[in-house]
């Protein structure tokens, strides 16, 4: 019977580096099949500068042939690693745009970029690749954060170094520096090697003590790991009868012959490529119709990994939307609560409002800011209440009488302004101006010489400083009156000044009123009513008046009792007859008729005044 013979399948793991079963050989840290690592030098170091400036910073050049290249970020941070050939080509997040973890290919060489979790790793961001590199390559930090340190490292081929070739298959070992050995180079060393084994067939297996009945048989293969892209595959052995090749249980056979499943690839056609679709972005709008975006790549399968390819792969496939609309919630809408207010001002020009507010689809009242603010409905306008009438305004009298005794005055300011409570169709204030001065005095004046000053003349600036000046003479008063003297006559007196500096920018304000109304009755206590404003000088309404000087708007009047009508005749013939009186009328015939009674009453009451106070 014709023994079960093993064939060998390549790369056994049983084998060397060199293909030879039971050599033992293993690549060193320079790829160099039983070398001795020092075939290359470790390149590595620290970038730890401090940085200022946002941007690209380069860390550290990578020479062509370099391989195990490991660019590390000690410490998770805002920053981002880039890399960038000498030619000027962008192989990640190159241009300030920012790529997904995953594989990519450049300068010769296959790129892991990986970022960890954001959440759950401290761990930075890195670059790993095996190299060997076939350009210049860069390494760029794009700084937004302090650097929290990056570590690099690369192995480059030793300069005096020379790489031992990679042994054929049933060749002899080679000397990495003195060339092929021969046998008698082996002999002389001191070492055996077994002799060269035909290609057809395994190394002789050790001698056995006894025929074993069973051995290991290839039955086939697994399935492969990926229907594209490269999979893998494993070589599976079954325990068999040495005679009759039936199954048998696998302790039956030597475990220890048994050899190691093989991998081999399979399936090695590209994969077809895909559109890989991201994340939508925040839509552009919190209300309202609004747009949100997606990254969409073309990418392709192969070895486990997925690269980006360019788009024209993708091109039996229709492209995903890259863009569209979207709405977060309906906007809220500008409402108007409220009719116009009644106008301010009885009449001429004032303003009028209403309610407007920002309200929600459910009928909230919200912020304004969640509106359109360029679609707000007005909530304050002019309007028109017609023309004004207009009434002698006049301030209380002053205080002190112009002269220390004998005869003076007192003085007091009148002007004609809008009216907003009398109802009469006039337009002036009238000819019958208020007196602006009284006659008062002090008592009488003994026989004596001093100055005397007339009133200071207006200031000759509106604003800011100015000038004004008085006449000064000197005057004998005597109960007579007064006598012109020379001025020597005074000059035992300080003489007044003649002129002085004035300044009227903020001269402040006062309360000023008009006339009384007629009262609402002519017996049994009625009331009558005047408009009281605080002006300035340039007689503008002001706020600065105090309020505890403001003059009565109000009072009551004629208090004493209705007394019957002496003349039946004498009636009002029309219902407005206080308007009559109250617009001084009654001095013409046709109202003293037509108003008889009440102009009758006003007459009455202005004998009786004239009688008090004579």
């Amino acid at each position: 019977m014709i023994g079960l013979v093993l064939i060998s399948r390549p790369g056994n793991p049983s084998a060397g580096c060199d293909d030879l079963l039971g050599s033992g050989r293993v690549p060193d840290k320079c790829g160099v099949c039983g070398g001795d690592n020092s075939a290359c030098k470790l390149v590595s170091g620290l970038f730890q500068h401090s940085l200022t400036k946002v941007g690209y910073h380069k860390i550290v050049e990578i020479p062509p042939g370099a391989t195990k290249i490991n660019v590390t970020e000690m410490v998770k941070s805002r920053n981002y690693l880039a890399l960038l050939s000498r030619s000027g080509r962008s192989i990640i997040n190159g241009n300030w745009a920012i790529d997904r973890p995953g594989m990519y290919e450049g300068v010769g060489t296959m790129f892991t970029y990986r970022r960890p979790n954001e959440i759950s790793s401290t761990a930075g961001e890195s670059f790993l690749a095996e190299g060997p590199t076939n350009e210049i390559l860069d390494v760029f930090m794009i700084y937004q954060q302090p650097n929290p340190g990056v570590r690099y490292e690369f192995i480059m081929p030793s300069e005096n170094a020379v790489d031992a070739p990679h042994p054929k298959q049933n060749q002899l070992d080679v000397n990495a520096v003195n060339g092929p050995s021969t046998p008698e180079d082996h002999e002389r060393s001191g070492v055996r090697h077994p002799p060269p084994v035909p290609d057809n067939q395994l190394p002789a297996a050790p001698p056995t003590t006894r025929a074993r009945e069973y051995n290991w048989k290839l039955s086939g293969t697994t399935d492969c790991s990926a229907s594209c892209g490269r999979g893998s595959r494993f070589s599976v052995f079954v325990c068999v009868h040495r005679g009759t090749h039936a199954l048998a249980p696998s302790d039956l056979c030597d475990s220890s012959t048994k050899p190691s499943p093989q991998e081999e690839p399979c399936n090695v056609q590209p994969c077809p490529a895909f559109w890989d679709i991201g994340e939508w972005s925040e839509c552009s709008k919190t209300c309202g119709l609004g747009v949100q975006h997606r990254q969409v790549l073309c990418r392709q399968a192969y070895t486990n990994h997925t690269l980006n390819v360019h788009s024209s792969r993708c091109r039996h496939l229709e492209r995903p939307e890259t863009s569209s609309s979207c709405q977060m919630k309906i906007c809220s809408e500008w409402q108007i609560r409220s009719d116009w207010s009644p106008c301010s001002v009885p009449c001429g020009v004032g303003q009028r409002s209403r309610e407007v507010h920002c309200v929600s689809n459910v009928g909230d009242i919200v912020a304004d800011d969640e509106c359109n603010m360029k679609l707000r409905p007005s909530d304050v306008e002019n309007c028109d209440a017609g023309v004004c009438t207009k009434s002698w305004f006049f301030s209380d009298w002053s205080a002190q009488c112009s002269a220390d005794c004998g005869a003076g005055v007192r003085t007091r300011s009148v002007q004609c302004l809008t009216n907003h409570i009398s109802s009469l169709p006039l337009e002036r204030c009238g000819a019958q101006r208020p007196p602006e001065a009284q006659p008062c005095n002090n008592g009488p004046c003994e026989s004596r010489t001093e100055w005397f000053t007339g009133p200071w003349s207006q200031c000759s600036a509106e604003c800011g400083s100015g000038g004004q000046q008085r006449a000064v003479v000197c005057l004998m008063r005597s109960d007579e009156g007064f006598v012109v003297m020379p001025a020597y006559e005074c000059s035992s007196l300080d003489k007044p000044l003649s002129q002085q500096s004035c300044f009227i920018k903020t001269c402040g304000a006062k309360w000023f009123h008009t006339d009384w109304s007629a009262c609402s009755k002519t017996c049994e206590t009625g009331y009558r009513v005047r408009e009281v404003r605080c002006l300035t000088d340039d007689m503008m309404t002001s706020e600065r008046c105090d309020e505890t000087l403001k003059p009565p708007d109000k009072e009551e009047c004629h208090p004493e009792p209705c007394l019957p009508l002496i003349d039946e005749k004498c009636r009002d013939k029309y219902f407005n007859c206080n308007v009559v009186v109250q617009a001084r009328l009654c001095v013409y015939d046709y109202y003293q008729m037509a108003c008889c009674a009440s102009c009758t009453r006003v007459a009455q009451r202005s004998s009786e005044h004239w009688a008090q106070r004579s």
